[in-house]
């Protein structure tokens, strides 16, 4: 894909076709890894409309799930220190937006990019936890700079659950499987009318809706004791 991606990132005005090659790839590289996709959408996008995407982080996908999810483009806004992975990074700081989380003046700038971007009709997507947990913690704190964002540019927040992912394509190299990755796009939160006084009710308000579908999922699946990848959406993909 190198050289495609290359030449559509050379120029902002080629990120929209960037983002259907990726969307495109996305697929390709779930699929063809031997995963599904399996989506609840309970509230479906406008085209052309900015949104705040947040999802839990619990894999190496999880960023592609999210791209395959969406027809509308997503900028993402993610660590510096990934900038240093050879070849990768150097793609990576042409496509995302970086933030070094140590320094107040690096998170400043993010807010000039992503202004300038949003302008063009671009979404963010953003993982709140701000690393990927280990395995036993279900749902790590959310940072600030979702929510931020989010009542800066009065967008709303698309909160998406990952279910699977952490157990089908973990960071441990020893483990996982084929399966089906189940995702539940929740009702958008609106951000209309707020304020950074509201910023930390609104962080609860999305950490405890994903926080309370990862919860139901996990004791659903043991009560009924079916495989995790059992359990049946309305929508499929």
């Amino acid at each position: 894909m190198s050289p495609f991606v290359l030449v559509l990132l050379s120029d902002e005005k080629y990120y929209e076709t960037f983002w259907k090659l990726m969307r495109a790839w996305s697929f390709v590289l779930i699929y063809a890894m031997g995963f599904r996709l399996k989506s609840d959408i309970k509230e479906e996008l406008k085209p052309g409309k900015s949104y705040m995407f947040i999802a839990n982080h619990a894999s190496l996908l999880d960023p592609w799930i999210m791209i395959a999810l969406s027809k509308n483009p997503i900028l993402f806004v993610g660590k510096k220190e990934l900038v240093k992975l050879p070849v990768f990074g150097y793609f990576y700081k042409k496509a995302v937006v970086m933030v070094d989380r140590k320094d107040p003046k690096s998170r400043k700038e993010v807010y000039a990019r992503v202004k300038k971007r949003l302008d063009d009709g671009l979404s963010i997507g953003i993982f709140p936890e701000g690393l990927v947990p280990t395995e036993n913690i279900i749902l790590a704190p959310f940072t600030n700079g979702a929510f931020s964002l989010s009542i800066e540019y009065q967008m709303e927040i698309v909160p998406q659950i990952y279910f699977d992912a952490k157990r089908l394509f973990s960071w441990d190299f020893f483990k996982g499987s084929p399966g089906t990755f189940r995702v539940k796009q929740k009702e958008f939160i609106k951000t209309e009318g707020l304020t950074m006084e509201d910023k930390e009710s609104l962080k609860k308000q999305t950490f405890d809706m994903v926080y309370d579908e990862l919860i139901e999922d996990e004791l659903y699946m043991k009560d009924t004791n079916r495989p995790n990848n059992e359990r049946e959406f309305k929508s499929p993909l």
